[in-house]
């Protein structure tokens, strides 16, 4: 088990805001909309007219109050390939066809080794949802933690991630880069409804999931290039990150510095290929 930052695994569960908010998991709702209220005062009344000069005008009607318009989608899911033979189940049901479809991206050897076969749309979205945050907790994650101990390499008096933790991600980059970038990409938008329905009831029901996907793919793909050693401390138990501006990172930013230079390339170089998949296919 990694000794890191304590805030990685403090819980970030969103509660649904009333009357009924979002998503199936984690987070409450990011940003709350302040409404400001116009009081229109009385004018003082003009002098009526006698009724032989000029018949006095109906009262103005007082325009009907409009309703907030919702966000703009900035990326529109993509189309389904074809027309669904059958109905999508039930988030409550959809266990039993994700795991099927996970399956069948990453076989069966590697899905019963690194993947939680339960609740899996509400972890994946969970997990989107957190990975531009602070903390990402591992209990809502998808995956199985990388297995292995964390290493730290002390040649010079001051701690650093050793080189050998690269090998503890090695699987998981081979697994990843192995993806059909193309039918993960249809799979997803075959399913969205079910993916929305978890990001609505995870307290944002007027937000698209697909935009904060994209967030995330771009906050990962924004994380630096770290050549040499990653120089850490360790205030109290868990270690951190002895450079200020890395330990302020995003959560996914952090995995992606923590997995080591070539494992970080070929994350990047699979996530642009999604994001690009995402994005034309969206068209």
């Amino acid at each position: 088990m990694e000794q890191w930052s304590a805030r990685d695994d403090s819980p970030y569960q969103r509660h649904a805001e009333s009357p009924k908010p979002w998503w199936i998991l984690v987070v409450a709702g990011i940003v709350a909309s302040i409404a400001a209220a116009y009081w229109f005062w009385p004018q003082k009344p003009e002098p009526q007219q006698p009724p032989s000069v000029a018949a006095p005008q109906p009262p103005a009607e007082t325009p009907a109050p409009q309703a907030a318009a919702e966000p703009a989608i900035r990326y529109p899911v993509p189309a389904p390939a074809a027309e669904p033979t059958k109905p999508l189940p039930t988030l409550e049901n959809s266990d039993p066809m994700m795991r099927d479809t996970v399956t069948g991206l990453v076989g069966r050897k590697a899905f019963e080794e690194m993947v939680y076969p339960t609740a899996l749309i509400r972890r994946i979205v969970a997990t989107v949802d957190n990975l531009p945050r602070a903390t990402a907790p591992r209990r809502v994650m998808p995956l199985e933690p990388v297995p292995g101990a964390f290493t730290v390499l002390d040649a010079t008096g001051e701690a650093a991630i050793s080189a050998a933790n690269s090998a503890r991600y090695s699987p998981y980059v081979r697994v990843f880069e192995s993806l059909d970038s193309r039918a993960l990409v249809r799979r997803y938008a075959e399913s969205y409804p079910l993916f929305q329905r978890a990001y609505a009831e995870l307290g944002f029901p007027n937000a698209n999931f697909n935009d904060r996907l994209v967030e995330a793919l771009d906050d990962m793909l924004a994380a630096p290039d770290i050549g040499g050693p990653v120089k850490l401390v360790r205030p109290k138990v868990l270690y951190q990150f002895a450079d200020p501006e890395l330990e302020k990172r995003s959560a996914g930013q952090k995995v992606m510095m923590r997995m080591g230079a070539d494992n970080a390339a070929r994350v990047k170089a699979k996530l642009r290929e999604i994001r690009r998949e995402l994005t034309t296919l969206s068209r």
